[in-house]
């Protein structure tokens, strides 16, 4: 019996092995050989929407990717992503025409995206771009990133928040620049957001678009940006656009960097100072008699 049942096995074990010997339907014995190669890799493009924990770079590589849900906390927000249309060898460097468009474009989507101006609010616009490497393999995107600053003024940080920004400015919102307090500085050098309720001297009162010049260096070329700036002071106010106005209140301009306006930024944030009183409400819509013509 134990014979026999060894002589089963064996013959079993021969026929696994004749078995494995047979014919390998259409198998050579290489392993390697018959494998399809791997594609191509795909150009890689970001997605919209979405937010990154990472501090904004100027350009982004597939490694350096990680998008994250906005419910997270998170120092980016995606809120577009474009298309170049361009041939170039690389990506547009800052000041190109390829730049500008897309900024321009950015620009206008990332208000849409927050339900106004974003420069009525802490915020900052940057555009992202592949990397060299990145350009090289086909990918043509841009990306339009939004972040919270603790200020528009100099030393600004960014903040890490949770949450989406979009429609944060479509109604009251803490990211609103307001009334503002310079400190008593004889030339506005910094302002300082305030409750509009405790006593303060001036007041951001909107974004004025700048014409397409170089940036300005002299006191010629910094006079359109006040006359501009007079006149969303006055539309703010509810008060005559006229020579009268530099008697009701002066004004304080913050245009963009010198680097920004190469981008193509020429968005012009509009404040009017207060030099002779402070108040303790808001002047939009005050009219004349909110802003009166100063007797000294």
């Amino acid at each position: 019996m134990g014979r026999a049942m060894t002589n089963l096995v064996a013959a079993l074990v021969a026929g696994v092995v004749l078995t494995g010997c047979a014919a390998t339907h259409g198998l050579d014995g290489d392993l390697t050989d018959d494998w399809r190669g791997l594609p191509p890799a795909g150009a890689f493009t970001p997605a919209a929407g979405v937010c990154q924990v990472a501090d904004f770079t100027p350009t982004v590589s597939p490694a350096g990717y990680e998008p994250v849900g906005c419910d997270l906390p998170h120092r980016v927000e995606t809120v577009h992503v474009g298309t170049f249309s361009v041939d170039r060898a690389a990506p547009p460097a800052l000041g190109s025409a390829e730049l500008r468009t897309a900024f321009a474009d950015c620009d206008g989507r990332a208000s849409g995206y927050v339900g106004d101006n974003w420069r009525a609010g802490r915020l900052r616009l940057a555009v992202a771009l592949p990397t060299g490497p990145g350009w090289a393999a086909g990918s043509r995107w841009y990306r339009c990133d939004l972040t919270e600053l603790t200020t528009v003024e100099a030393a600004a940080r960014v903040v890490t928040r949770t949450g989406s920004l979009r429609d944060a400015l479509k109604g009251p919102s803490a990211l609103r620049l307001g009334c503002q307090r310079t400190g008593g500085d004889a030339r506005a050098r910094t302002l300082t957001p305030v409750d509009c309720r405790t006593p303060h001297d001036a007041e951001f009162v909107g974004v004025w678009a700048a014409p397409d010049r170089p940036y300005p260096t002299k006191d010629a070329e910094w006079a359109p940006l006040y006359t501009g700036c007079n006149t969303v002071l006055a539309t703010y106010v509810g008060v005559p656009d006229d020579p009268i106005l530099r008697f009701r209140s002066g004004v304080v301009v913050r245009p963009p960097g010198t680097g920004r306006w190469a981008v193509g930024d020429r968005g012009v944030r509009c404040y009017l100072w207060l030099t002779d009183r402070t108040v303790t409400a808001s002047l939009k819509g005050a009219g004349p008699a909110g802003l009166p013509v100063r007797t000294r």
